[in-house]
């Protein structure tokens, strides 16, 4: 990546123009973003009949199929099919069909190509069946023994739609006679394939007007009409109906109209719909779905600009059911005091000054305090509180860390002093971005206490060297992007290019370049529309550590250009013995990291 500037850019002052110009601008929906419409659906309705349960160990002996939509009958397909096996006689108890009946009949690798090419499967047609699962078994372990590909349709299960939308008063059973003669249909089941399929087609009509109500009206809905999701949240679904395509920001709002969650998405319509069906497992968010009265969604032209807007909301409006992003401005940071004799302290507000020696900010207080003990205790720094004067006086008296050897004692020796003050330095080294011999130590440390079979104190050991890695990574990202005050950059997308603008962290102007504009007209366009940020006296006042952590890994990807950068910047590289030059220890937890942006 190179580093040189390739131009000049001045912005005229006063310009601002927030991220994004899409913000209250009307979207009409294309006709695909509304769904299918169920009326307009092509249903192909199959039942198998076989020699046993289990698909591949037994076979097919007869194969029935109705194709309807709209309530219409568009074709019907019945054959018997000669397993080349006899019909074992409980089979012919249950279904009548005898081996006599099937002799004559084609084998299954004659009637499976015709099959596949009448029901439409290949283009689009869904595949419902009761109990889909074993008739979709055998189809499929068909097609496998005689080299055909699955056509893969999409599946409607009548047996779990039915445990939706029927209670056991009315249906004590949900076996396909049962409902048949709940919906009374017009021929009644009787284990034969075409019998068995127009009845189950009767019923699918049966159940979709019994889902109506619950919001299943299209294709989209049906999917996951089956899944366990309480009604009146299904019913929710409308609110989705206006959410249109392609990357952006969305917004639950609660009855009083607060915001009471923040997400984003690189497809707006799909990750809304989702919330209301049963792929959504988290119990806070059920129960955030159905507070809210309202969705409110914010199209963006580009994934980053999408993220970024997120992270200002939840910074804006601390949206309760928000646990990653909030409070971004409070994350603990490691610093040396400003004393004589300097300790290592955890803060959590930071002068923009002071970034070049610090590590952080960490994912929480534990964190800090982890890298902050191992630390001092490799360095020789001193941990007690108090405020000491540059020269130790008459009446000093030492602390009981002296006595236990975890203090040089600063207070009371002057030669002491001058050793606290080598501690120092080697201090001022690492949070300066070389935590080579910190590391070192701790790693050498580690392998002894794992030597002589000290397990717990090495895996504390081990918790330590990974705070001190990752608060040094975290600092690393930050510094380069917070201390300069101007980064054009752009990165290759499919068919076009996506261009930021980035001052003193914050993204100030986004644009996407697509074939036919003029590149460097572009460029300076939005150089001179993007946000005017003033230089910032302390850490997250012009972004939260988040907006420019995120920037940070968008910087780092594969196929960014550097256009400009500012000429009092910050190199934009890690510093060689720097916290990237570790890899992390793994964590006793797999927990994610709340600081982390998704």
């Amino acid at each position: 990546m190179s580093m040189t500037p390739r131009s000049s850019f001045a912005p005229p002052p006063g310009r601002r123009l927030a991220l994004g110009d899409t913000h209250g601008t009307p979207v009409q929906a294309a006709f695909e973003d509304l769904g299918t419409p169920l009326s307009e659906v092509e249903f192909m309705v199959v039942d198998l009949e076989t020699t046993g349960g289990r698909a591949g160990a037994h076979e097919i002996t007869e194969i029935g199929a109705v194709r309807v939509r709209g309530g219409e009958v568009l074709g019907e397909f019945a054959t018997l099919v000669n397993p080349g096996v006899p019909i074992p006689p409980m089979i012919t108890v249950l279904t009548g069909i005898t081996t006599a009946m099937v002799l004559e009949a084609p084998r299954i690798e004659e009637v499976l190509p015709s099959f596949l090419e009448w029901s439409g499967m290949t283009r689009g047609v869904v595949l419902v069946a009761h109990n889909a699962r074993f008739d979709v078994g055998f189809l499929k372990a068909a097609c496998a023994e005689l080299g055909h590909t699955w056509p893969a349709p999409p599946v409607v299960d009548t047996l779990a739609l039915a445990r939706r939308a029927l209670t056991r008063d009315e249906a004590p059973n949900m076996k396909l006679g049962t409902l048949a003669r709940l919906f009374h249909t017009p021929v009644q089941p009787n284990h034969r394939a075409l019998a068995d399929a127009q009845a189950t087609a009767d019923v699918l009509h049966g159940l979709l007007e019994r889902l109506a109500p619950l919001g299943v009206t299209h294709l989209e809905d049906l999917a996951t009409a089956s899944d366990p999701v309480p009604p009146a949240r299904r019913r929710k679904s409308s609110m989705a109906e206006h959410v249109p395509r392609g990357p952006g920001v969305y917004q639950f709002i609660g009855p009083a109209g607060e915001v009471l969650y923040v997400g984003t998405a690189t497809d707006l319509r799909s990750r809304v719909r989702s919330y209301f069906t049963s792929s959504e497992k988290r119990k806070r968010i059920g129960e955030m779905v159905d507070l809210a009265c309202e969705v409110r969604v914010i199209t963006c032209g580009s994934v980053i600009e999408a993220r970024v807007r997120e992270l200002r909301l939840i910074d804006q409006h601390q949206p309760v059911y928000n646990r990653r992003s909030r409070r971004a401005g409070s994350r603990p940071w490691i610093r040396l005091t400003e004393e004589a004799h300097p300790r290592l302290s955890i803060v959590r507000s930071l002068p923009v000054g002071a970034l070049d020696l610090v590590w952080g900010p960490f994912a929480s207080r534990m964190q800090a305090e982890l890298a902050l003990d191992a630390v001092s205790e490799v360095t020789g720094l001193r941990t007690c509180t108090s405020r000491l004067p540059r020269v130790p006086t008459e009446r000093a008296r030492a602390c009981a860390l002296l006595d236990l050897r975890a203090c040089p004692g600063p207070c009371v020796d002057a030669e002491a002093a001058r050793t606290h003050d080598a501690a120092v330095e080697r201090a001022r080294a690492a949070l300066g971005g070389d935590i080579r011999a910190v590391v070192d130590l701790l790693q050498e440390r580690m392998a002894q206490l794992s030597r002589e079979q000290r397990y717990e104190d090495a895996a504390r050991t081990r918790e330590r060297l990974r705070a001190i890695i990752d608060g040094a990574r975290r600092s690393e990202r930050l510094r380069p992007l917070a201390l300069t005050q101007e980064i054009v950059a752009t990165r290759p997308g499919e068919h076009h290019w996506e261009i930021i603008v980035v001052r003193w962290g914050r993204l100030a102007g986004t644009d996407i370049l697509r074939t036919g504009r003029e590149p460097w007209e572009t460029v300076q366009h939005l150089v001179a529309s993007a946000e005017h940020v003033p230089e910032p006296s302390r850490i997250g006042e012009a972004a939260t550590v988040e907006e420019t952590n995120l920037l940070a890994d968008w910087l780092r990807s594969p196929g960014v250009r550097l256009l400009h950068v500012s000429e009092a910047a910050r190199p934009l590289a890690c510093r060689v013995g720097g916290g990237h030059a570790f890899s992390l220890p793994p964590a006793r937890s797999a927990a994610p990291d709340p600081w982390k942006a998704a």
